[in-house]
C-alpha cells in the first residue's frame, strides 16, 4: 500500500443557519447543468449573465472560448439559450433579478432568436464510425426537436427531400450541410437569422488522439464546422466551447472569421470560474468564512488573462455541500491522455515536472494551438495542454523583445491539483505486485538485497510504460523510467525528504539526493548508469563505478554544508543492463 494522505475534515454541524441577521442557505444542485432548473428551483447560483452582454456587445460572429473541464460552459450555454431562444420568450422571470436585466435594452432582446443547440460532451467513442453514429444522432435529433417547421408552407420539394434524407445512414455530405440547412429552415420559419451553440465540440478529437481515428474524424468535422460556421449564410453568430484550441490546419482550416478565446485571454476572464470575492460571498452564506484560507489553498489558483485567484466552480459547489476539504475536480474526469503523455515522456520533461512537484516554476514559450499528432514529438506540447486543462497557472508573463513572443512562468494551480499529480505516478507503479512503499522501507533500512528483489521485479513491469515503444534504445529505457521513479520517490517521501535530481555540488552534478527535513537522519545520494560491456564486465563493476563517481565528484559537499556529517550520507550506485538491475 502506498503513503496515504488524509484530508481535511470540517464538521457539518450548521447550528448557526438561523442566527440573527442570517438566511437559510439556497439547495445546493450537484451536476445540474441547466439553467432554468436552478432558477426555477431557486437553488444556489452564482450571476454569471454579464457574459451574455460581454458576448453580444463583442460583436464576434463565431467565437470559440477553451476553459478547463467543469468550469461552467455547459451551465453558461445553457443560459445563453435560455436568454436568447424564442423557445423561452415568455421566461423573462429567469432574468428579473439577474445583472443583464440590469440593461433595459436586453429586456428587448431576450427570448427574439431563433437557437439551434448542440453538444458533444458525451461523444467518446473508441472507434470512428462509433464516434460518427453519435454524431449522427445529434444531427438527427436536432430537426427532430425543430420539427414544428415541417407544418409551415415555407418548404419547396427540395427541402422535403433533403429533410427525408437527414437520418442515420446518410453520407457525408448529407451530414456536413445538416446545420446549415437547418438554420435555413429556421430562419424563414422565424425571418430571423439563427444563433448556434456548439459545447464541448473537442472531446471526441480527444478520444479521436487517444484511440487512433484522428485523422478520419478531423476530415468529417472540418467540412461540418465549415459548413455551420463559415459559408453558413443564415447564422447570425455562433459560440463554441471546449477545453483545447485544436490547432487550425487540424480543423479551423477554412475558419477566418473564429476569434478565439483562450485561458491566457482577457476577453471573458471572469464569466467561467467563480472570483474569489464570489467564493467568499458564498462560504459566508453558508457559515464557512473560517475556511477561507484552506479553500484557497485547496481550490483557488488558476488565472485567465490578467485574472488571477479564479476557483473552480465544480470544486467549490462540492465543498459547499459537503463541507469537505478533498480532491472533487480532478477526480470528477478521467486523466488518461495527461498520464499518457506524461508517462511517455522524455526525461528532460520528467525533470520538470520534478521541480514543479517541487515547487519550482517553468518559464516557457506556449504555443496554445493543440496539434494533437504532435504531442509526443513537439518540444514543450505537453506544458501548453496541461495549461488549457487546468493542471498548470500562469503565475507571471514577461514579453521577449528580441523574439518577439511572451515567456509564461508555469506553476502547480493548487493543492487539489498536486495530489491529482501525485496519484497518477502512484498508478505508474500500480501494475507491480511488490508495494512501492516496501520498497522505500527496505531503501531507507538499507535492505539491499530486497531493494534488488523490488527493482528487478518492477524494471520489467514498467520499462515498456515508461518507453514510447518507437525510437527508444535499450539505454533510454533506464533514463526514462529513472525520471519516473525519482518522481515515485517525491510522491511518497516529499513530507519528510527534499529530493533534488540532476543538481550541481562538488565537482559535478548528481542523480538524486535525498536530504532529511530532520537532520539527525540519515541522507541519502542516488547515482544511475547504464551498463557498458566495452569498459565493464559486469553490473558490479558498474555498480563500483557509481559509487566511484559519487566519492570523486565530492556530492557530498552540498550535505556537508548543510550540517550533516559524513556519517549520515548513504550512497546508492544503480546499474541497469537491459531490464536487469542491480542495486549496491
Amino acid at each position: 500500500m502506498f503513503l496515504k494522505y488524509f484530508y481535511d475534515t470540517i464538521s457539518t454541524e450548521q447550528d448557526n443557519s438561523q442566527k440573527a441577521g442570517g438566511e437559510m442557505s439556497k439547495t445546493i444542485s450537484i451536476g445540474n447543468q441547466g439553467f432554468e432548473d436552478i432558477r426555477t428551483n431557486d437553488c444556489f447560483y452564482i450571476d454569471k449573465t454579464l457574459f451574455i452582454k460581454e458576448w453580444w456587445e463583442s460583436k464576434d460572429i463565431v467565437t470559440l472560448i477553451t476553459r478547463p473541464r467543469r468550469f461552467g460552459k455547459t451551465l453558461n450555454l445553457n443560459m445563453m439559450e435560455c436568454f436568447f431562444s424564442i423557445q423561452y420568450k415568455d421566461r423573462s422571470d429567469l432574468f428579473e433579478d439577474l445583472s443583464i436585466w440590469n440593461d433595459q435594452k436586453y429586456h428587448e432582446l431576450q427570448g427574439t432568436y431563433p437557437v439551434i443547440s448542440l453538444s458533444f460532451a458525451n461523444i467518446k467513442g473508441r472507434t470512428f464510425e462509433e464516434t460518427k453514429r453519435g454524431i449522427l444522432q445529434i444531427l438527427v435529433k436536432l430537426f427532430s426537436i425543430h420539427s414544428y417547421i415541417k407544418d409551415d408552407k415555407i418548404l419547396n420539394s427540395e427541402d422535403w427531400e433533403f429533410i427525408n434524407s437527414v437520418n442515420m445512414d446518410m453520407p457525408d455530405d448529407v451530414a456536413s450541410l445538416t446545420l446549415m440547412y437547418l438554420s435555413d429552415y429556421l430562419s424563414r420559419f422565424y425571418q430571423k437569422k439563427v444563433l448556434i451553440f456548439l459545447d464541448e465540440y473537442d472531446t471526441p478529437l480527444q478520444e479521436a488522439y487517444i484511440h487512433g481515428y484522428w485523422d478520419e474524424l478531423t476530415g468529417f468535422l472540418r467540412s461540418l464546422l465549415n459548413a455551420s460556421f463559415k459559408t453558413n449564410p443564415y447564422l447570425e453568430r455562433g459560440l463554441m466551447t471546449g477545453i483545447t484550441r485544436i490547432s487550425k490546419e487540424s480543423i479551423f482550416s477554412d475558419l477566418n472569421n473564429l476569434s478565439i478565446i483562450t485561458t491566457t485571454s482577457e476577453k471573458y476572464s471572469q464569466q467561467f470560474g467563480f472570483t474569489e470575492n464570489e467564493v467568499f460571498k458564498a462560504l459566508k452564506s453558508y457559515h464557512l468564512s473560517d475556511k477561507e484560507s484552506l479553500v484557497k489553498s485547496w481550490y483557488d489558483g488558476f488565472t485567465f488573462g490578467s485574472q488571477k485567484d479564479i476557483y473552480n466552480p465544480w470544486s467549490i459547489t462540492c465543498f459547499l455541500k459537503e463541507k469537505l476539504l478533498k480532491p472533487y475536480w480532478v477526480h470528477s474526469s478521467s486523466n488518461a491522455l495527461i498520464s499518457k503523455l506524461l508517462q511517455i515522456s522524455n526525461p528532460e520533461t520528467k525533470m520538470i515536472l520534478e521541480d514543479i512537484l517541487n515547487g519550482g516554476c517553468l518559464k516557457t514559450e506556449i504555443d496554445e494551438e493543440i496539434i494533437f499528432d504532435q504531442l509526443e514529438k513537439k518540444r514543450g506540447a505537453i506544458w501548453s495542454l496541461l495549461l488549457a486543462s487546468g493542471y498548470l497557472k500562469v503565475s507571471d508573463r514577461s514579453f521577449d523583445e528580441k523574439r518577439g513572443r511572451f515567456v509564461y512562468s508555469l506553476e502547480l494551480t493548487n493543492k487539489e491539483v498536486k495530489l491529482m499529480f501525485e496519484d497518477m505516478i502512484r498508478d505508474w507503479f500500480s501494475e507491480d505486485s511488490t508495494p512501492y512503499n516496501d520498497f522505500l522501507k527496505a531503501f531507507l533500512c538499507q535492505d539491499i538485497d530486497y531493494m534488488n528483489d523490488y527493482m528487478n521485479q518492477v524494471a520489467a513491469s514498467t520499462f515498456s510504460s515508461f518507453d514510447t515503444g518507437k525510437q527508444a534504445s535499450a539505454s533510454s529505457q533506464p533514463e526514462r523510467f529513472y525520471h519516473g521513479f525519482v518522481l515515485g520517490l517525491i510522491v511518497e517521501l516529499s513530507d519528510t525528504y527534499k529530493i533534488t535530481s540532476n543538481r550541481e555540488s562538488g565537482f559535478g552534478r548528481y542523480d538524486v539526493m535525498l536530504e532529511p527535513f530532520d537532520k539527525s537522519k540519515n541522507a541519502y545520494i542516488l547515482e544511475f548508469k547504464v551498463h557498458n560491456p566495452r569498459t565493464e564486465d559486469s553490473l558490479e563493476d558498474t555498480v563500483s563505478k557509481a559509487l566511484l563517481q559519487i566519492n570523486e565528484k565530492n556530492y557530498d559537499a552540498e550535505l556537508i554544508a548543510d550540517g550533516f556529517s559524513k556519517e549520515q550520507i548513504c550512497h546508492f550506485g544503480f546499474a541497469f543492463e537491459g531490464k536487469h538491475v542491480l542495486i549496491g
